[in-house]
């Protein structure tokens, strides 16, 4: 009953998407204004029932309820509540039916809190929004029905790839498909924006906190995605250019160079036409990763949908979508004002160099991503991967940090350079000293050596708008951006770090064996079995020396799962303040030793760090930019009130 339950509501929140759509494009007309009135109502409405339905799908994953196809494929009694739950979006209908979930509350608070912006745009915003919802409710509903029910239920599950039964494969999906859907309500803006042509510094400052929500959630979502990477799938890396990893990083690319044009624009009225593409862009990538994620031409851990017929039907959507939205941009172009003008030594000026640059390694990563693709079209199979991706972006990325570093030191609009003279020669002098330093003491390669430099200027010029100001009443706001390019300057650090000064062992060791690894020695005190709730484990016991003084211990796994049948390598890692020793437990050889390997990584984790200090940079923006936007509405309110006073009063007296 419950399945029924919450393919009812489905059916019943695709049809209120139907009526968004119709209210708000049918609205806007003149004499439109009864249909109007239903589209707000239709976005609440969706919203709830579209809720409903996706929790009547937590439920029957909660319960094992074996009668529905999707449980059954996906779940398992004996299996961890906490991955049963995950279990719901571990798969392709259950992730399908979360992202419309958030794209359906998305819409019901636009519908419920946007005030700002005329209500023709806002119609046609709203109606945009119903037109990506209305295909997507098609997908789910036509090829991906997630409440499908089996005629005979098996005594038990097949249960979730083990891979997935991981705390941060729980909360990984969630957080990317969040950021995907706040792009899809930036790009409904835009179409709103346009259609109305009402491409404003209101229209920005309405869609700002959207972008950047969309920017946070990508954000976390990355660096959660890139650790979980890291320490389950056992190969020691933090990213691969994996084909979906770049799905991933594309539109966050896009949301990072859009994030920057749209705060142009709302607080100078500038970079019009940069934000409007951007706004498409940047879902443009949201729907190429989901096509390459969905379509079944691709073969990963991540990859759900092996169906050609559901990978069409998102090239449709994203044919739709997108070439609608580029047909749209062609024909309205000419309506978007110019904007203010400004120097090229401003920091609108830095922001469109670095905006550039952001849009010139999108589209690096989205040639290397899809070329291997076209090419086996042909039957000519070639891979592209570290080789191509960081000598290529680099030459875009390098350039871009300086820019990072010197633009917020700028005035807006126009600056001169004897003006950020000393700053400037700072940075570059710590920039060279650093080069200098590391290239004395330490042998290697060059693009580590450029990012070590970078970092520590990075970090120096982050907190240099911070110079000559009291931070007591600094807006909350700078806080967050020298805080996210903070988290630039660290995350770079570690990636360059690690990259430069890692040492590995590959050992074969017999029970008593000492190794070293940089400052660590590791002594391999025993294996044996173990047992957990789905799985059994050789388990590896490693007494630790760092640096000639007892470390503890570790404990690596080589595990088996029954349901499905799997083996995995659960790496052990013990971290300490300038690196983690990574561990990972092999076969047994013929001779009766363990394969073991075993990774120095120094500053590992400051790539994550730098991921949360990034992240943590936009919410504080967004605490900033809402809070200051309350202020100035609560302002203009009351200076509204005491006009109206004032004019009674003195109505009153002319009476």
């Amino acid at each position: 009953m419950i399945a029924e339950f919450g393919l009812v509501a489905l059916w019943l929140a695709a049809a209120l998407a139907g009526l968004q759509l119709v209210a708000g494009f049918f609205g806007m007309r003149e004499g439109g204004e009864q249909v109007a009135a239903l589209a707000r109502p239709a976005a609440l409405v969706q919203a709830l029932l579209c809720g409903l339905s996706f929790l009547a799908l937590i439920y029957l994953f909660a319960t094992t309820d074996l009668s529905v196809k999707l449980v059954a494929a996906n779940s398992h009694s004996a299996k961890p509540m906490i991955f049963k739950l995950a279990g719901t979006w571990g798969n392709h209908e259950g992730s399908m039916l979360l992202w419309i979930t958030v794209m359906a509350l998305a819409g019901g608070l636009i519908a419920a809190l946007e005030r700002r912006l005329p209500e023709r745009t806002m119609l046609a915003t709203l109606g945009a929004q119903g037109f990506l919802a209305l295909g997507f409710y098609a997908f789910i509903l036509f090829t991906s029905n997630p409440f499908e029910r089996l005629p005979l239920p098996p005594v038990e599950g097949n249960g979730l790839n083990p891979l997935l039964q991981d705390i941060g494969q729980a909360f990984h999906p969630p957080n990317l498909y969040v950021g995907y859907v706040g792009l899809s309500v930036a790009f409904s803006f835009v179409v709103g924006a346009l259609l109305t042509r009402q491409v404003t510094p209101e229209f920005a400052r309405v869609m700002r906190p959207w972008v950047l929500g969309a920017w946070v959630f990508l954000t976390i979502g990355i660096t959660a995605g890139s650790y979980w990477a890291y320490y389950e799938l056992g190969w020691g890396g933090w990213w691969f250019w994996d084909p979906v990893e770049n799905a991933a990083l594309m539109p966050w690319l896009a949301a990072t160079a859009l994030l920057h044009s749209v705060s142009v624009l709302a607080a100078r009225d500038a970079l019009r036409a940069w934000t409007v593409m951007l706004g498409v862009v940047a879902f443009s990538m949201s729907m190429v990763g989901t096509f390459l994620v969905r379509s079944g031409i691709l073969t990963s851990v991540h990859a759900f949908a092996v169906d050609p017929e559901r990978g069409s039907f998102i090239l449709m959507l994203l044919a739709l979508y997108i070439g609608g939205a580029l047909v749209l941009f062609a024909t309205r172009a000419g309506t978007v004002a110019e904007g203010e003008r400004f120097s090229i030594l401003s920091r609108e000026g830095a922001l469109v160099v670095n905006n550039v640059a952001l849009s010139a390694i999108l589209g690096i990563v989205l040639l290397g991503t899809l070329y291997p693709l076209l090419t086996e079209a042909f039957d000519v199979r070639v891979s592209v991967g570290p080789p191509y991706f960081n000598p290529v972006a680099a030459i875009f990325f390098l350039p871009m940090l300086v820019v990072l570093a010197i633009g917020p030191l700028l005035r807006w609009r126009g600056d001169s350079f004897a003006r950020i003279r000393i700053p400037v020669i700072i940075l570059a002098a710590i920039a060279v000293v650093t080069l200098l330093a590391v290239w004395l003491l330490a042998d290697i390669d060059l693009l580590p050596l450029l990012g070590l430099a970078l970092a520590a200027m990075v970090a120096v010029g982050s907190v240099l708008p911070l110079r000559g100001r009291s931070l007591r009443r600094l807006p909350i706001a700078v806080w967050g951006m020298v805080i996210a390019h903070l988290g630039v300057a660290v995350a770079l650090f570690g990636m360059a770090a690690d990259t430069a000064f890692q040492q590995e062992r590959l050992v074969a060791a017999s029970v008593g064996d000492v190794i070293e690894d940089g400052p660590w020695q590791v002594e391999l005190r025993s294996v044996k079995p173990v047992a957990g709730p789905n799985w059994t484990a050789i388990e590896a016991d490693l007494g630790l020396t760092y640096k000639g003084a007892p470390a503890g211990e570790a404990k690596p796994q080589a595990r088996s799962f029954w349901s499905p049948p799997t083996e995995t390598s659960e790496v052990a890692l013990v971290t300490r303040w300038n690196g983690q020793l990574y561990a990972a437990l092999g076969n047994q050889a013929e001779d009766g030793r363990w394969q073991l390997r075993l990774w120095w990584k120094p500053f590992v984790t400051w790539i994550w760090y730098g991921g949360l200090l990034i992240a943590l940079g936009g919410v504080l923006s967004i605490i900033g930019r809402v809070s200051g936007d309350l202020r100035r509405r609560v302002a203009a309110r009351k200076i509204a009130d005491r006009k109206a006073d004032e004019e009674a009063l003195a109505a009153g007296a002319g009476a």
